[in-house]
């Protein structure tokens, strides 16, 4: 499971992204809004960490803007007790859940679970493209390099590969990847698509994902 921490107090940030990584998670930090939006564009994520009191962007314009985006990644908000109307207005703007400070790192976890709950069983261990392989127990995909993958990109990717022998629509997509997220539109999709196509560079394989927004999509080699 990959998450994005974003805590601009830098103490507290290295202490909770070595907890989440003790625990297994592939843990991105960001240490205000602005480089927080900035990995949210590169890379898909299981949950993102939101404190509200950040630099440069706070965490409400964060998530004003990730939601305006049509990105539908859970999103946990940290907040001072003090924060009550801000904490009401993140869950109207589309946070799934908040944490007040100062927390136990059980009931972190705890919460993480939940927001990443997702389905973990796949037909293969492993399946390979052209020259890179995707592999399930890592949520990885390897060729010259390897990247860590959410579940989302994992699932988009196994899809394409399962399907490479023709082109899949993104109505197909929504129902087999993001079935049961009522927010989940095409732009999602594309959003995904983009992902996937750095890191397939990120690796430099050889493979491509062809398509238009709002389009089919097809996995090719080059």
């Amino acid at each position: 499971m990959k998450l994005l921490l974003a805590e601009d107090t830098r103490d507290l940030n290295r202490v909770i992204t070595a907890a989440l990584t003790h625990e297994g998670y592939a843990v991105d930090p960001a240490f205000d809004g602005e480089e927080a939006l900035g990995l949210v564009n590169k890379n898909g994520y299981d949950t993102i960490i939101l404190d509200i009191m950040m630099p440069k962007k706070n965490g409400l314009e964060v998530l004003h803007e990730i939601r305006g985006a049509n990105i539908v990644t859970p999103v946990l908000m940290l907040t001072a007790k003090a924060e009550i109307d801000d904490r009401v207005e993140g869950l109207d703007a589309g946070a799934d859940d908040y944490l007040t400070k100062p927390f136990a790192m059980k009931e972190l976890f705890a919460r993480v679970r939940a927001l990443t709950r997702r389905k973990t069983q796949y037909t293969e261990q492993q399946l390979s493209f052209a020259d890179f392989t995707l592999n399930n127990d890592k949520f990885e995909m390897s060729s010259e390099n390897s990247v860590r993958l959410s579940v989302k990109e994992f699932e988009l990717m196994q899809t394409l590969i399962l399907n490479s022998t023709h082109y899949i629509d993104t109505n197909y997509i929504l129902e087999h990847v993001w079935s049961g997220v009522p927010d989940a539109g095409p732009d999602t999709v594309w959003l995904y698509i983009s992902y996937l196509r750095g890191k397939l560079n990120a690796i430099t394989s050889k493979a491509v994902i062809t398509g238009e927004r709002n389009g089919s999509f097809r996995l090719e080699e080059q």
